[in-house]
């Protein structure tokens, strides 16, 4: 058996310590900094304690949610241009001063503008963690490198409600102030930890963006394969999403307790907690388009199960299928904007699948909840219908490098080399 099939064969737990310090420094920061992401839960109970009406606050928390879309788009930029110690010092100092302004503003148009800048700020680091997780990887375990970036993200999120509660329940003062101390030990951490390197975030170690070919979004737009994963994810944004907003509604119109709703809810985080990274051992080795058509066909699937009737039964089995559908997919698709980056573009490859996944994720529920006052359980139909569309723009638009490429894929020459680099 050869050194790289001796790897390859690796779980999660010899691949995580073959990892340079400096990744676990950095997966050990976006925990803490998901563990006290506390702002979006809580911020329309925030905002109305404070004696803004309840339109008020789900306007800010709409504009939230654009900011965060922002901030990625920005992240990938900047990327591509300054180091990731650099990028996340800006936005966890920033994020941490913008959170605490917010708690002692009076003006709603004031608010308004906060809430939008420390969305955008909060989010800046993304694409960078990404890509120096990237470039710390080598590119036969860079799937299971995002399954554990996405545990760290969800392991943190998981538990922030709870946390919350508890801090709400002393005072808002307490939630704000801990989500950013949050901040500051990530800036912290990444401070002491991360290398100090002089190319940008996105670049691999032995090359600069100076000798990038192509420069800027307008690079990014003109791969029209990578355009078609963007369209992918972009919808399965949009569906994925309806369990935070049309199922809670339809479970209440169809007389069932919410009681369900929790435990549906909880059922999905306890199962990507606890059986993505260990299952991603496997999925990490199928073809790149066997894992689109499997994850993207799975949540059309689950979602349009909900069209049979709103009964615990199937509450259960649909939610199964699309959680399901997320453990195969979600790690493949964190990792494929690093699988076909040309140089000088990893940070804004990065940026535009995570923008894209943000913009589907923000219009989602307004499209769910529309659709489900106007044509009732046949939107669950139509949401399996939009994720089936996804699934074909995923199976078209995903190809693999020749590193990884599966019998069934264009195999092209791989856009760069994947290097370890060190501390």
């Amino acid at each position: 058996m050869t050194d790289e099939t001796a790897a390859k064969a690796q779980g999660a737990w010899a691949t995580f310590r073959a990892t340079p310090r400096s990744a676990k420094a950095l997966l050990a920061g976006v925990f803490v900094n998901s563990l006290a992401g506390f702002i979006q839960i809580f911020l329309i109970l925030f905002l109305t304690h404070q004696g803004f009406s309840s339109g008020q606050a789900s306007f800010a928390l709409g504009l939230y949610g654009i900011g965060a879309v922002l901030g990625t788009f920005v992240g990938g930029w900047l990327t591509d241009r300054l180091t990731v110690r650099t990028i996340v010092a800006i936005s966890t100092l920033g994020s941490a001063l913008l959170m605490v302004a917010i708690l002692y503003l009076k003006s709603y148009p004031l608010v308004l503008v906060a809430v939008l800048l420390v969305s955008s700020v909060r989010q800046l680091y993304r694409p960078a963690a990404q890509a120096m997780l990237t470039r710390l990887t080598p590119s036969h375990q860079l799937i299971m490198v995002m399954a554990m970036y996405r545990l760290s993200l969800n392991l943190g999120t998981s538990a922030a409600p709870v946390i919350g509660v508890a801090l709400i329940a002393v005072s808002y003062s307490l939630l704000f102030w801990t989500q950013a101390a949050a901040a500051l030990i990530y800036a912290l951490i990444a401070l002491i930890a991360l290398p100090r390197k002089t190319q940008p975030a996105g670049e691999p170690a032995h090359q600069t963006a100076a000798h990038a070919p192509g420069r800027g979004y307008r690079t990014v737009l003109g791969d029209l394969r990578f355009v078609a994963f963007l369209l992918a994810i972009f919808l399965r944004g949009s569906v994925y999403v309806q369990y935070t907003t049309a199922l809670p509604l339809a479970i209440q119109r169809a007389g069932v307790s919410l009681w369900w709703y929790s435990a549906v809810v909880s059922l999905n985080a306890i199962v990507i907690v606890t059986c993505e990274v260990f299952l991603t051992r496997f999925t990490q080795h199928w073809p790149l388009r066997v894992t689109a058509v499997t994850a993207f066909g799975l949540l059309a699937v689950g979602y349009a199960a909900y069209a049979i009737q709103i009964v615990p039964a199937i509450l259960i089995l649909g939610t199964l299928i699309w959680t399901l559908s997320e453990i195969i997919g979600a790690p493949t698709a964190f990792a494929y904007p690093s699988m076909v980056a040309p140089p000088g573009l990893l940070g804004r490859y990065i940026g535009s699948m995570q923008s894209a996944l943000g913009i589907g994720m923000t219009v989602g529920p307004i499209v769910g909840i529309w659709l489900l006052n106007s044509v009732g359980r046949w939107a669950w139909v139509w949401m399996g219908v939009v994720a089936l569309l996804s699934t074909i723009a995923a199976r078209a638009g995903m190809r693999g490098p020749a590193a990884t490429a599966g019998p069934e894929e264009d195999a092209e020459p791989p856009p760069k080399a994947a290097v370890k680099a060190g501390d």
